[in-house]
Order: structure tokens, then C-alpha cells, then sequence
């Protein structure tokens, strides 16, 4: 059986927000001219000190080279190695003229009187890269399926696609949860469906408390069982974007086989200290050994760790936002949480498509 697998990167040092973009860009790249059956070869771990390690090469082509058919690639280059240029031309949207941006995130309507922020782009180093055309990514798309699965960095990437595509046809929602953290919408021209499915841990959990959004608060991770919000949907999706990570890094009491192992950051029981490392470990594996046992003919992307939402604070508290340029190369570094989860992911990845190419007898 056909079975496709990429691995997507998401790995810069500047705000999330202004990245993006690059995602559905390189994504739609990856899409048009890198299908492959069986899982990608991730590149051997990288040392904690290494946070410029690059991902797989990625097919890429000139902005001339967009027409109807799609031509073969000119080419390679990486992607996610570059820099922040000027662009006159500006974004395909802002906050003033898409409607998906949730007021709590539309930076215009909060008071914010800059625009320059608006007019970057991504230049990978050796190859140019043109901005997503929505009425081709549509048309290609047609009568298909789309999920992002995991948490609000997810969102985010939603509602910048929702942005993007809109500007052809409009968005029509047709499901919410009752929290309003899973949705689906369609564009009607095209039967083309997008959904956020909100599962920040990928497997079933539960929380001590009256929020997520209420610190501090215990969170009861049953790590050998899947969210059914997810899985429930497994094989009606065609293209899904699966994520999870900083989440782990919280007062959880781990669960398997409806029995306590043990939890990370719990000093008020007595329970033995396990870390976030080993719960994410575990759900890892998980996960993945589900997709590899599944055959499901969807093409799926693991995105791996990212920044913070915001520079100088966490997302509730002490953070600034007064950046108006980019970052350049080498003014950040990811913090020690961010690092390890990184590790666990290629090195996860890399032993589930071992066991992908174990299963299916491909090299």
C-alpha cells in the first residue's frame, strides 16, 4: 500500500508569527514535488549545542516557473536555512483584512501603529522562493482533506492558511467543539476541508483544575492511549500535520494501563519523579507506531519543537513584544526544554521508519 511520510521541520529563531508563511510554502513544495512512499530519512540527531542542524532537502523552484502544470524541479535547496530580506510587495493579508485572526492575536486592532513588520520575507540560502499561490495550493487540493493536530502554535498555522486561502474563497465554518478549540472549515468552491483538532498531548488527558489556561494546575496523561478527538478522524484525512511538545513540560501524573508510573513535578506526592522526557518519549512512540501500523494512504508531517509564542516571558506572563525587525542568524538559542524535546523527535522518528521499512519491506 502506498503510504507517504515527510517529516517537516519548523525550526528559526524569530517570532512564530512572521514564520508562518514559509510553513505552507514549503509544505506546498513538498507536496507538488517530493511524494515518496515510506517514511523520509531524518538526519542523525544533532548535539544540544547544534541548533543550526539542517533538515531533508526539500524540492524547490523559481517564482517564473509557476504555471498550470507543474514543471520538474530545478534543483535543491534547504529551506529552513536562511534569512529575513525587505519585501516591498507585502503580505497576502493582515489583520485588517482577514477576518480568521482571533482579537486576542490581531496585533492592528490591539493598538499596535507599526507596519514594517509586514514587509519580510524568507529567503532560503540558494534557491528563491516564491509566495504561495492560493489558487493553484486550491485546485490542487480539491475534494481533500486537511488537519492540524496538537496545540496553538497548530491554531496559528490554521488561521494563517485560512488567511491565505480565503483571498480566493472565502472560508465557510461548518463545526466548533464547545470551547471553540477544534474547528472545520470548507471552501466551497473547491470541496477542499480544513480542520484544527485541539490535542496538545496526542494522547488522552485530563486536567485537576478548572482550565488549562489556570496555573498551576495537574494534568493526568494516560500515555499508552490515544485522543480519540484525533483518531477518531485518522483515516478520513488526507494530509495531516501532527505536533505536541512544550506542553509535557508541566505538573502531570503519568498513567498506563489505567495505573500511576509516575509524574513529573509532583513534590506534594509521593510519586516517582519520571520527567517530561519520558512521557514524551512514550507518546512518541505511540503515535507513531499507530501511524506505521495504520497503511492509512495519507500523507502526514510531523512538525518538530518550536519557539515560544513571544520573546521575554511565557504566554501569560512577562513577556514584551517590541521587536519590529527580524532576528538575525545566531541572536537566539532554543532553551534546554526545547532542545531535548527536539532529540526525542528525530530520534523517534528515525526508529519509527526503521520499523516502517521492517514492516513494509522497503529500503
Amino acid at each position: 500500500m502506498l503510504y507517504n511520510w515527510k517529516y517537516l521541520h519548523k525550526f528559526n529563531y524569530i517570532v512564530v508569527k512572521l514564520g508562518v508563511s514559509i510553513l505552507f510554502v514549503g509544505l506546498a513544495f513538498r507536496l507538488f514535488y517530493g511524494q515518496s512512499t515510506g517514511f523520509s530519512q531524518v538526519l542523525k540527531t544533532p548535539s544540544v549545542e547544534n541548533t543550526h542542524t539542517p533538515p531533508p532537502h526539500v524540492d524547490s523552484l523559481s517564482s517564473q516557473q509557476i504555471t498550470d502544470e507543474i514543471p520538474p524541479p530545478q534543483g535543491k535547496c534547504n529551506l529552513f536555512i536562511g534569512d529575513w530580506i525587505p519585501n516591498k510587495i507585502g503580505p497576502l493579508y493582515t489583520n485588517e483584512t482577514c477576518s480568521f485572526i482571533p482579537d486576542y492575536l490581531n496585533c492592528m486592532n490591539n493598538g499596535r501603529q507599526d507596519t514594517g513588520y509586514l514587509y519580510w520575507r524568507w529567503n532560503p540560502r540558494g534557491c528563491e522562493l516564491p509566495q504561495l499561490d492560493p489558487k493553484r495550493f486550491l485546485g490542487l487540493m480539491r475534494n481533500r482533506s486537511w488537519a492540524f493536530i496538537g496545540d496553538s502554535i497548530s491554531q496559528n498555522q490554521v488561521n494563517s492558511l485560512l488567511c491565505i486561502l480565503s483571498t480566493v474563497d472565502k472560508a465557510v465554518e461548518v463545526y466548533h467543539d464547545e470551547g471553540y478549540k477544534s474547528l472545520r472549515w470548507v471552501f466551497p468552491s473547491y470541496n477542499v476541508s480544513l480542520s484544527v483538532i485541539w490535542s496538545p498531548f496526542l494522547v488522552e488527558a485530563h486536567i485537576f483544575g478548572d482550565s488549562y489556561d489556570v496555573l498551576p494546575y495537574e494534568i493526568e496523561l494516560h500515555l499508552d492511549k490515544l485522543d480519540t478527538n484525533w483518531t477518531k478522524l485518522y483515516k478520513s484525512l488526507d494530509y495531516m500535520m501532527f505536533s505536541s511538545g512544550l506542553w509535557f513540560d508541566r505538573s502531570s501524573i503519568y498513567y498506563e494501563k489505567n495505573t500511576v508510573l509516575g509524574c513529573n513535578y509532583c513534590p506534594k506526592r509521593n510519586l516517582t519523579e519520571l520527567r517530561f522526557d519520558f512521557a514524551y518519549r512514550k507518546v512518541l512512540r505511540n503515535v507513531f507506531d499507530y501511524i506505521v501500523g495504520s497503511h492509512h494512504k495519507g500523507t502526514i508531517f510531523y512538525r518538530t519543537t518550536t519557539p515560544n509564542h513571544v520573546e521575554n516571558g511565557l504566554w501569560n506572563s512577562g513577556k514584551n513584544c517590541n521587536r519590529t525587525e527580524p532576528a538575525q542568524e545566531g541572536e537566539f538559542q532554543l532553551p534546554v526544554v526545547n532542545k531535548i524535546l527536539r532529540e526525542i523527535e528525530l530520534e523517534e522518528f528515525q526508529k519509527a521508519s526503521t520499523r516502517a521499512s521492517e514492516n513494509w519491506g522497503r529500503p
